[in-house]
């Protein structure tokens, strides 16, 4: 089993737990949003998952230990605070807020996530873009 996939269905259930996310975005917090003729079809706000890598961190006889880095994406766009990096801002500093230095139990192992770093991007179409970098440090030794 990738133990990034069970990683990143924890963050999910993470965000989609977590009440103050729930009254900035409601329930629109994806894997991968929904998409019509190749684009998203979500209202503004809301969050997806964006890339993530894995990289083995030691092997040995007894240990198995991997770090996966990913990315956690808020988009918004519109009139006011969503014209402005303020709602984007503000729903990136609530999924920092649950994520980091948060541990996640899932099947064949156990993770610690540590917030790394949060980019704000304004895309060509006016949307505004956080990307939110975590560090993902699972034993998977099972």
């Amino acid at each position: 089993m990738d133990p990034a996939n069970s990683i990143l269905k924890a963050v999910v259930a993470a965000l989609k737990a977590d009440s103050v996310l729930a009254g900035m975005v409601g329930t629109k917090i994806f894997d991968r949003p929904p998409h019509r003729d190749g684009e998203p079809d979500v209202p503004s706000p809301y969050i997806s998952l964006g890339q993530h890598d894995t990289n083995t961190e030691e092997r040995a006889e007894c240990l198995d230990l991997v770090s996966v880095t990913f990315q956690v994406d808020v988009w918004s766009w519109g009139t006011g605070d969503a014209y402005h990096r303020e709602e984007a801002g503000n729903i990136a500093s609530a999924v920092r807020r649950v994520l980091d230095m948060r541990h996640v139990e899932f099947t064949g192992g156990s993770a610690d996530i540590y917030h790394r770093q949060t980019r704000f991007l304004r895309d060509p179409d006016g949307t505004n873009h956080m990307a939110i970098t975590l560090e993902a440090d699972a034993d998977v030794t099972g």
